[in-house]
């Protein structure tokens, strides 16, 4: 892919140090670490490296290290390579299934004042939802597996919490003994059902952070700190059906590790959809879902982008993709492979895995390897060293 001609990093360059000042009422120590990692990123402040190819010898020029940081734009593909490959060896030989669990908008200021609480409750009690649906005999009568990705953003770059669950179609049985499939080809849970159960386990959640003091409620919200405004509110949460979207269900195995390429390890903007920077003004283009999913151009300041953008920082340490029932950390090492057993699915060979190189040789296509890794400052005088050389030729 091109690299675009307008990145998040040139923004926060031109932008961020007068961004930093207006803002400094609300602005934490994480987001001006987000901001310092995407401004030094493939700088030579974080130093450099070069790389050899491992086919043809190649070697390229000094090429500078990345921030790494989780909402950087350009730090994503290496931590979503070695993601894909685990979960490869982890598919199951089944269709999947794929629905979107969203909150009332609502709810948003208390999300953002209380982002690691009630992100982990939206996570927990959409997981819990499927798992107790799936367990009813009347839907399917299985203990299902599933993993589920946070997303906290929407096309325009405001806050939209929700959640992305992967589902492979079918669970064990109860005893373990045999693989149920579900009675229907398209999703096997009624989504009716889903979203009042849904509702039901978050504001029971919601009212349990409120009674034990977790909630946090400062400036507009403070009203809220009342009991009985408080429950005035969450009556208002149970007069409408909440937002679960049941999507088409995946071709097989091999969809699903398209459709994890794409949604797994993202920010809030890529890139990519980045279109002009000019005069203090950001324009990107993003999706109208009220109209059809049209593609349109949005102008924003350059700190009306930036405040959005660190809108979805994340809390230090908030883990935003997590796996449930038989697909869970706990469980997994004893509960996949009996499934694939009860699906007579052919034991991987590990040798037989492709392993997806993010970096390339520019010549032949072999993987590169690192030969050198070099310090800001050896890169300050390896540079010295090439105008030199280049003065005295």
């Amino acid at each position: 892919m091109n690299r675009p001609p307008i990145e998040v990093a040139d923004i926060v360059r031109a932008a961020g140090k007068d961004f930093i000042e207006k803002q400094r009422s609300w602005l934490t120590g994480l987001h001006r670490k987000v901001l310092s990692a995407i401004e030094r990123c493939r700088t030579a402040a974080l130093g450099g490296h070069r790389d050899r190819c491992s086919c043809c010898g190649h070697t390229t020029a000094i090429s500078y290290n990345s921030c790494r940081n989780r909402h950087c734009p350009k730090c994503l593909n290496n931590a979503r390579n070695k993601w894909l490959n685990a979960r490869e060896r982890e598919l199951l030989p089944v269709r999947y299934m794929h629905v979107i669990f969203t909150l009332p908008h609502t709810l948003g200021p208390l999300f953002l004042h209380n982002k690691k609480l009630l992100y982990g409750l939206l996570l927990r009690t959409s997981a819990a939802t499927l798992l107790e649906i799936a367990q009813d005999p009347r839907h399917l009568g299985a203990e299902i597996g599933f993993f589920s990705v946070l997303h906290t953003w929407g096309q325009n770059l405001l806050l939209h919490p929700h959640v992305h669950c992967v589902i492979p179609a079918g669970g064990l049985s109860p005893d373990h003994m045999t693989w149920i499939n579900p009675r229907y080809r398209s999703f096997f849970l009624p989504r009716g059902v889903l979203s009042r159960v849904f509702r039901g386990k978050f504001v029971d959640g919601l009212e349990s952070a409120f009674q034990t003091g977790e909630l946090w409620l400062p400036g507009a919200l403070q009203s809220l700190a009342d009991e009985k405004v408080f429950h005035s509110f969450l009556r208002t949460l149970h007069r409408h059906l909440w937002g679960v979207e049941l999507k088409p269900p995946f071709g097989g195995p091999q969809h699903v590790l398209n459709y994890l390429a794409r949604y797994t390890h993202r920010v809030a903007i890529s890139n990519h959809r980045l279109v002009s920077f000019n005069d203090g003004k950001v324009t990107f283009r993003w999706k109208d879902y009220s109209a059809g999913g049209q593609q349109k151009l949005m102008t924003l300041t350059a700190n009306e982008f930036l405040r959005r953008f660190l809108l979805h920082t994340l809390p230090r340490g908030f883990v935003r993709i997590r796996f449930f029932g038989f697909m869970g950390h706990r469980r997994r090492r004893t509960l996949l492979p009996l499934c694939k057993r009860l699906l007579d699915a052919p034991v991987e060979d590990p040798a037989s895995i492709t392993v997806r190189v993010t970096w390339r040789c520019p010549r032949c296509g072999g993987p590169m390897a690192v030969i050198q890794r070099l310090t800001s400052k050896e890169i300050y005088w390896e540079s010295i060293k090439e105008i030199a050389l280049a003065d005295s030729s």
